[in-house]
């Protein structure tokens, strides 16, 4: 298994520098990973120093909670796709998909056609600890007919709230071959990668690129 064709190197952290930024892809580089993850003020940089790289690059809009008015996010979407970025991993607003309200369909096809428009991809992040199996296969569902591209497990930010098998299972039976899944949240070992990987896990998005590769 070629294991780092999966994996996005990721560092989100609140104290991020932009020389953390710079020693981010060139690891990435290195390690010859799929992608790095910035958060979007760093994007404009991550994408000058990833220059003619063979790396994607990956942002986040609505994080880390997700219940944004739809407005800001396409904004930030498209202030994300103008300074470079290649994917938008969006936060899915779990409230209002708690309340039962339509929003969330709409809000992912929006930025679908968004990411689309400007030949990006969009993943959504679930928040797989704030629901239940029943409602993982929903909001899997809505990603699906609204055109999302990959559906993610987690913020990372959530305790105790990280990606497992058993998510993974359950998302790859609901989702068809053409939708991926994103797992992501406490991912550090290379076993661990395997696992999900195997389980049907596409992508990994993981702060610990070096260990997995490594080993």
């Amino acid at each position: 298994m070629n294991i780092k064709r999966f994996i996005e190197s990721t560092n989100l952290q609140t104290t991020i520098t932009g020389n953390d930024v710079d020693a981010l892809i060139a690891e990435a580089k290195a390690l010859e990973v799929f992608g790095v993850c910035v958060p979007p003020f760093w994007v404009k940089r991550a994408s000058r120093e990833i220059g003619d790289a063979d790396l994607s690059l990956v942002t986040i809009v609505g994080f880390p909670l997700g219940y944004h008015m739809t407005e800001t996010k396409v904004e930030e979407a498209k202030l994300a796709l103008r300074d470079g970025a290649n994917e938008l991993d969006v936060v899915m607003n779990v409230s209002a998909f708690k309340d039962g309200m339509p929003w969330p369909k709409i809000e992912f096809a929006k930025l679908s056609k968004l990411a689309h428009d400007h030949d990006a991809m969009l993943k959504v992040i679930i928040e797989v600890a704030y629901l239940t199996d029943e409602e993982i296969v929903k909001a899997a569902r809505l990603c699906s007919d609204a055109g999302v591209d990959f559906v993610k497990t987690s913020t990372g930010m959530v305790t105790n709230g990280g990606a497992t098998e058993h998510h993974i299972k359950l998302l790859r039976e609901v989702l068809p071959s053409s939708v991926g899944i994103k797992a992501s949240g406490g991912i550090k070992t290379r076993e661990q990668a395997i696992q999900l990987i195997e389980a049907g896990a596409d992508r990994i998005g993981t702060s610990s690129a070096a260990q997995i590769v490594n080993g």
